[in-house]
């Protein structure tokens, strides 16, 4: 735990080295991938979605569906372009659906 200061913070700034300090950064990033993926891709493509999860900078999505495995192949770019929209930041630059 830090020292106390007598310095005000804001809450985000608290938040932010908790999280550091704590090594939850890897954690968050994987709850919100997750949001964002059902946000971005709808139920009907969750549904199929065994698991999704980020290794270095590429995004590895296990699909049910070999359909919608080749189906979500030709839009590769277009998923890590609205992915790394969504998270403000290039965090995911290849997709590997199996």
């Amino acid at each position: 735990m830090a020292k106390r200061t007598r310095e005000f913070q804001s809450i985000e700034e608290l938040m932010g080295s908790v999280i550091k300090e704590n090594k939850l950064t890897k954690g968050l990033t994987q709850l919100s991938l997750e949001e964002h993926w059902a946000k971005l891709m709808g139920n009907g493509v969750v549904s199929y979605t065994q698991s999704i999860e980020i290794q270095g900078k590429t995004l590895i999505v296990k699909l049910n569906s070999s359909v919608l495995r080749e189906e979500l192949s030709y839009g590769k770019e277009k998923i890590v372009k609205l992915l790394n929209e969504e998270f403000g930041e290039k965090l995911i630059s290849k997709v590997l659906l199996t």
